[in-house]
């Protein structure tokens, strides 16, 4: 049996995907990484473009791709933790914060499709590789899902705190069937 554990991350192209993937793999974990971006060969982290998968959250059907790509990548082994990251908080033409009255229907879907249903149809989607590997879920928030920012806009403000209460409700779902918190050494 594998005795590494394995992380997913979605939204691992730069800023706190970075970080994380960085922080792992020094602790010894494999990291599968997602997202909408190619591999960019200037990340320095070890088996990256092999461990990489490129999809967008939005789509139901690359996301089905992603699932089995991330399957295939795993070989029957379980899955140790999912740290959903992936983000999206667009900005008026001027970077100005897009509030109720500039963000039409496509905004709202979009922003929902990738900070909030993205996260809960990985979840249920790899559920048994988690059950397997007794896995752990990380949903990143944001400040905003609590109170206004001034560079989140309306739609990305409702989606965090909406991930705050899918996390809560999946804890509760999920929490009994996959109990094992993860470590960051596999010791």
């Amino acid at each position: 049996m594998n005795m590494n554990r394995t992380l997913l991350l979605t939204g691992a192209s730069r800023g706190i995907g970075h970080a994380t993937v960085k922080v792992f793999q020094a602790a010894g974990w494999r990291v599968l990484t997602v997202s909408r971006s190619a591999f960019d060969t200037r990340c320095p982290w070890h088996a990256g473009a092999e461990d990489h998968i490129q999809g967008d959250l939005a789509d139901p059907l690359t996301r089905d791709e992603m699932i089995a790509q991330i399957r295939d990548r795993l070989g029957g082994e379980g899955l140790h933790a999912i740290v959903n990251n992936a983000g999206i908080s667009p900005k008026g033409t001027g970077g100005e914060r897009m509030g109720v009255a500039n963000s039409d229907e496509q905004l709202w879907q979009q922003v929902m499709a990738v900070n909030l249903i993205g996260p809960a149809a990985l979840m249920r989607d790899l559920l048994p590789e988690l059950e397997r590997g007794q896995g752990t879920i990380v949903n990143v928030g944001s400040i905003a899902g609590s109170r206004v920012h001034p560079f989140a806009g309306v739609a990305y403000a409702c989606s965090k705190a909406a991930l705050a209460a899918l996390t809560r409700e999946a804890a509760t779902e999920l929490g009994p069937r996959v109990t094992c918190p993860p470590r960051l050494s596999h010791s």
